[in-house]
């Protein structure tokens, strides 16, 4: 067997190193509720809840469920609430992102005040429309038993 030098060691691990990334993109690409959520919360972070909402989305339902009192840290402060939860969602979930795979927020402070605000009210419409429909569908499975 030949010798190798340390820079004929270095290209290989870089040439094997970019074969296993693109094996796993194509696992994540096939499973894409397994390789890319472990990969969206990170080696040795702790576990997050996945979600098949993108981020608005998910600040706009957090959004809800603090605003009407549903959900809350402060029932006092509300604007320590409101930081409390950002923080709560930032560190616990993650969104789907544009192809599908899972996403950690980072920071979701943007979506959280484009949620409170009136500008983007039509979407808005539209997405408490979906967790309506959501809703509608799960009491059709209660009422069905």
């Amino acid at each position: 067997m030949k010798k190798v030098t340390v820079g004929e060691l270095s290209v290989s691990v870089e040439v094997l190193f970019t074969k296993i990334e693109q094996f796993e993109s194509l696992l994540g690409q096939r499973y894409p509720n397994t390789l890319n959520r472990e990969s969206a919360i990170g080696k040795g972070s702790r576990f997050k809840c996945a979600s098949q909402y993108n981020k608005n989305e998910i600040a706009q339902l957090f959004y809800i469920l603090m605003d009407e009192g549903i959900l809350f840290f402060d029932d006092i402060n509300e604007k320590e609430n409101r930081s409390k939860m950002q923080k709560f969602i930032e560190d616990n979930f993650t969104y789907s992102g544009d192809f599908g795979n899972q996403v950690s927020i980072g920071t979701i402070s943007k979506q959280f005040s484009e949620a409170k605000g009136f500008t983007y009210g039509d979407s808005h419409l539209k997405f408490v429309d979906k967790i309506i429909r959501v809703l509608q569908k799960r009491r059709e499975k209660i009422s069905v038993k």
